[in-house]
């Protein structure tokens, strides 16, 4: 192992393991002095209307932006002389040959990260008034950052990653891709925690985030719940692929954000409660969900052919 994917390595420990438990401890130790001697208030139940939105939206936006990088890999190289792409429900491929095609394997993380800051932007300056809406933002931002920047980590220590075959097309050196890898790991950290807000803000009630253990309590419910369960939704849309496609991807995808968000909740401020999610939310989201499986496995799963 070379030295720089080993400072790699540890890098990649403090931001995401290190970093969560400090503040998951923080917020700890904080939240226990401020309830010291405080009247014990009763729990707020749980809103399984916004749970249960939250889970499905959370598995629609990971497979739109799933779709988004496959469609940015194959996009590029069907206009390019010698190669013919084939997108798939869970992977692209292509015949022929061009030098061009390994730097194009770099233009499916940039359009998801592109995607990202797109509906990153939308939330802070256009915030929609439909709390199902906000929702659906807030996760396509999420899956946004977090499938597009853990790739620049992984690509900056092999070279055969999507993105590290960019890397090498642009003769990044070593120096080059440990900097590039550090600043990813920063960007996922800071990307998380800037959804903290939104996703409070999604509180039916204002006691729901009234203080910092009532915030933390309401995150597990909101995010951190949700985004674990929607994990078995996500799974249909990969298969038949190795497990570690299938699984692997959606959970470090999942708990490395979700990490962040829920360890850091206690710690927003000035948040304002919205309204209450419809009962059609979930119609809603469960269609959207159901048609994007049936896509993904009827028109997608056999390959659509870019030539």
């Amino acid at each position: 192992m070379h030295q720089g994917d080993i400072l790699v390595g540890i890098a990649a420990l403090l931001v995401l393991v290190v970093g969560p438990l400090l503040f998951g401890l923080r917020g700890r130790i904080s939240t226990g002095r401020t309830t010291v001697g405080a009247v014990q208030e009763p729990a707020p139940t749980w809103d399984w209307r916004l749970a249960i939105t939250s889970a499905l939206l959370y598995a629609v936006a990971f497979n739109l932006i799933f779709f988004v990088q496959e469609l940015f890999l194959v996009l590029p190289k069907a206009l390019t002389a010698g190669l013919r792409p084939i997108l798939f429900h869970n992977n692209h491929t292509w015949a022929g040959g061009n030098p061009l095609a390994r730097l194009f394997q770099g233009t499916g993380a940039l359009a998801i990260f592109a995607t990202g800051v797109i509906c990153a932007l939308l939330l802070k300056h256009r915030p929609s008034r439909s709390p199902s809406l906000r929702l659906f933002l807030i996760w396509m931002a999420y899956n946004g950052f977090l499938q597009s920047l853990p790739q620049v980590v992984i690509g900056s220590i092999e070279p055969e990653n999507d993105v590290g075959m960019a890397m090498d097309y642009l003769h990044l050196g070593a120096a080059a891709k440990i900097i590039a890898a550090i600043a990813a790991l920063v960007a996922i950290a800071v990307a998380a925690l800037s959804l903290r807000g939104p996703l409070l803000g999604l509180a039916p009630n204002a006691d729901d985030i009234a203080c910092s253990r009532a915030r933390t309590t309401f995150m597990f419910r909101v995010a951190t719940v949700p985004a674990l369960a929607s994990i078995m939704l996500i799974i249909p849309f990969r298969v038949p692929r190795n497990w570690v496609e299938v699984a692997a991807v959606p959970v470090v995808v999942t708990v490395i954000g979700i990490a962040y968000i829920q360890a850091g909740a206690w710690a927003v401020q000035g948040v304002r409660a919205s309204s209450a999610i419809s009962a059609k939310s979930i119609a809603y989201a469960c269609g959207a969900l159901l048609i994007l499986l049936l896509i993904f496995q009827f028109v997608l799963r056999p390959g659509v052919h870019f030539y």
